[in-house]
C-alpha cells in the first residue's frame, strides 16, 4: 500500500493506493461517514463492473446510488443541475458525501456537484480508470464543458480522500486502460525521468497490467500530482506543467465534439505537437523529442484524425482556459523530467505544430 498526503490548505488530504481497498472502502472512510448520508455517483457501466465490490465495502453505511451518462459530451451543467435535483429528491442535505465512483468524466460531475451542493459538500474520490487514478480524481479541479471548449466551468474542491484500487483496472477495456497511459507519460515528461525509463524499459509489463508494475506506475504518478499541487493548489504557477499535452488536445477534444476520441488520446497528440513546438523553439533537443514521440507511439495507436484542420485547431487555442491576456500559454518540455510554461509563440508556428501532429494521424 502507497498513501500519499496532498499537503494543500487548510486541510491536506490522502491518496490510497492499495489494491482490494474497495473492499474495505467503510474502514477507510472512517468518521469521515459516520452518521452521515453517502452519495454515489457513478456510471451504469462502472457499477455492473465494480459496483458489487464497491456495495461489500461500504456494507452498514446508508448510501444512495445516482447514475451518469458515459462520456465527455455529457459533462455538462445539465447533467450537474438534474444530479443536483435527485440528491435533493433523496433528502441529500449539508452533512451528506458525495462518492465519485468512475473515470474522469464522473470524478470531475461528482467533484463539481459537492462543490456546489447547497454551496458545498464533502467529496471522495474513488477513481476506477488508470487516467482517473493518476489524474482527474487528485488536485481539487472539477467542471464540466461547453461546447466552446473543455472545463470552462469549474471549481476547485479539494476531496477528504482518495481511494485508488488498482484492481479496478482489471475490468477496464484495452483502449481505456493505453488512453491513461498516456497521461502517466505526460507525468514522466514533466517530471520523473525514472518514471519515463519504467514505461521505456517495461512496457510489456506495463501493457499486460503487471500488478508491480501497475502500482509503481500509478503511486509515482501520484506522488508527482501531489507534489505539484501542494506547491500550487490554484494553477497560478508552477501547476500548469501539469497541462503538458492539453492545450492542443483540449482544442482536438472540442473540435471533434469530445465523440471521436478518450481524453488521453487527445493529450498523446497534444504531447506530440508539444514537443514539435519545443524543438522548433529551441527548448527541446531533437534526439529528446524523438525519445518522447517515440515512446507516446509505443502506447499507441489513437484513432485516426482525417479531416481535421489545422486552422481549426489553432483557432480553438485562443479559447482555452488557461488563455491569459490574448496569450496562449503552452507547456512544453526542456528535457526528460523537465517542462516550462511559455506565452508569446508565434500562432504561425503553433498552427504548424497542429498541422505537424495530425500529418501523423491521418
Amino acid at each position: 500500500m502507497a498513501r500519499i498526503t496532498v499537503r494543500v490548505s487548510p486541510r491536506p488530504y490522502d491518496v490510497v493506493v492499495e489494491r482490494g481497498c474497495l473492499g474495505g472502502a467503510a474502514a477507510q472512510l472512517g468518521e469521515l461517514a459516520r452518521g452521515r448520508k453517502l452519495a454515489v455517483v457513478t456510471s451504469e457501466a462502472v457499477w455492473a463492473h465494480q459496483g458489487a465490490r464497491l456495495e461489500r465495502g461500504l456494507a452498514g453505511l446508508d448510501f444512495v446510488r445516482f447514475s451518469v451518462p458515459v462520456g465527455e459530451e455529457h459533462k455538462r451543467l445539465s447533467t450537474v443541475e438534474e444530479l443536483a435535483g435527485r440528491m435533493l429528491e433523496a433528502g441529500a442535505d449539508r452533512g451528506s458525501l458525495v462518492l465519485a465512483f468512475g473515470g474522469g468524466v464522473v470524478n470531475d460531475l461528482g467533484g463539481f456537484l459537492a462543490a456546489i451542493y447547497m454551496r458545498g459538500v464533502d467529496v471522495v474520490q474513488i477513481p476506477t480508470t488508470l487516467l482517473a487514478q493518476v489524474d482527474a480524481a487528485i488536485g481539487g479541479k472539477t467542471g464540466v464543458n461547453l461546447a466552446e471548449g473543455k472545463n470552462l466551468l469549474g471549481a476547485f474542491h479539494q476531496p477528504r480522500l482518495v481511494l485508488v484500487d488498482p484492481a479496478a483496472l482489471e475490468t477496464l477495456p484495452e483502449r481505456e486502460y493505453r488512453a491513461g497511459l498516456y497521461e502517466v507519460i505526460k507525468c514522466a515528461v514533466i517530471a520523473s525521468d525514472s518514471l519515463f525509463r519504467l514505461l521505456e524499459e517495461r512496457r510489456e509489463e506495463v501493457l499486460r497490467r503487471a500488478p508491480e508494475v501497475v502500482e509503481a506506475l500509478i503511486a509515482e504518478s501520484v506522488r508527482i500530482k501531489a507534489e505539484v499541487v501542494a506547491a500550487d493548489e490554484r494553477e497560478g504557477g508552477w501547476r500548469r506543467i501539469l497541462n503538458f499535452g492539453h492545450t492542443f488536445g483540449h482544442a482536438l477534444e472540442a473540435e471533434t465534439k469530445y465523440q471521436r476520441l478518450l481524453h488521453g488520446e487527445a493529450v498523446a497528440f497534444g504531447m506530440e505537437a508539444a514537443c514539435w513546438l519545443a524543438e522548433k523553439a529551441g527548448m527541446l533537443g531533437g534526439a529528446e523529442r524523438a525519445a518522447i514521440e517515440e515512446l507516446i507511439r509505443s502506447y499507441g495507436p489513437i484513432p485516426s484524425l482525417e479531416g481535421i484542420q489545422a486552422e481549426r485547431l489553432a483557432a480553438r487555442l485562443a479559447q482555452d482556459k488557461k488563455t491569459m491576456g490574448g496569450q496562449v500559454n503552452f507547456v512544453l518540455p526542456e528535457r526528460i523530467g523537465r517542462a516550462g510554461v511559455v506565452s508569446g509563440i508565434d500562432a504561425g508556428l503553433a498552427r504548424a505544430a497542429a498541422e505537424q501532429a495530425l500529418r501523423r494521424h491521418c
